[in-house]
């Protein structure tokens, strides 16, 4: 945290700053040459599920500060007495993206699972009313799109681990959608970070 608030206050004076990428396929921060500095009107975005909490950016003023909380709450019901949790769509569309984009296995995704919840309920929920907007990133066709991405990696995972039941749920749970071709969503879609193709480098 303190080389992070470093950095940005380094880039808000108009510093030059070489920013790490941190590598999920090793684990490791890397150093890669990416050089950024601000200039008198531009504006710093710091993006991460940690954001809203003012102790990640400690060393500037909160009146400097426009929070934007962006959630996945899914609006879409089985039927009249039972909803579709957001749960169920935010473990799809990680499991897609880090199968995808950080060499992570389905397996793997539905082990780390509980420690995920356990974070948010710790670090991201207890902040979120701070946020000066929120915003429903949640698509209504997302899981049609998700579908054929993510039962290929829920089959690959084995009959006698014990993420296997909660892989066979949610293959059982994405019954209920017919597929959508992954072509037909626009470049532009927040969709795009999970299932690749994109037209913004993120």
């Amino acid at each position: 945290m303190e080389q992070f608030n470093l950095d940005m206050t380094k880039l808000l004076k108009g510093e030059e700053v070489q920013l790490p990428f941190y590598n999920f396929k090793t684990g490791f921060r890397e150093y890669r040459g990416d050089i950024k500095k601000l200039g008198k009107e531009d504006i710093l975005v710091i993006e991460g599920i940690h954001g809203l909490n003012d102790r990640l950016s400690y060393s500037l003023p909160k009146e400097s500060k426009f929070k934007i909380y962006i959630s996945a709450l899914t609006q879409l019901n089985v039927d009249e007495h039972n909803r579709i949790p957001s749960t169920d769509g935010r473990i799809i569309r990680r499991m897609v993206r880090d199968a995808k984009n950080r060499g992570i296995t389905g397996k793997t995704t539905l082990d780390m699972w509980d420690s995920v919840r356990r974070g948010e309920e710790k670090n991201i929920f207890p902040f979120q009313e701070q946020a000066d907007v929120m915003f429903n990133s949640a698509l209504i066709y997302e899981l049609a799109v998700l579908k054929q991405l993510a039962e290929p990696i829920l089959f690959g995972i084995e009959r006698d681990s014990k993420e296997y039941l909660e892989a066979k749920r949610l293959l059982k749970f994405l019954d209920y959608f017919l597929g959508i071709d992954t072509e037909a969503i626009p470049k532009n879609s927040i969709l795009r970070e999970f299932i690749g193709g994109g037209c913004f480098h993120v």
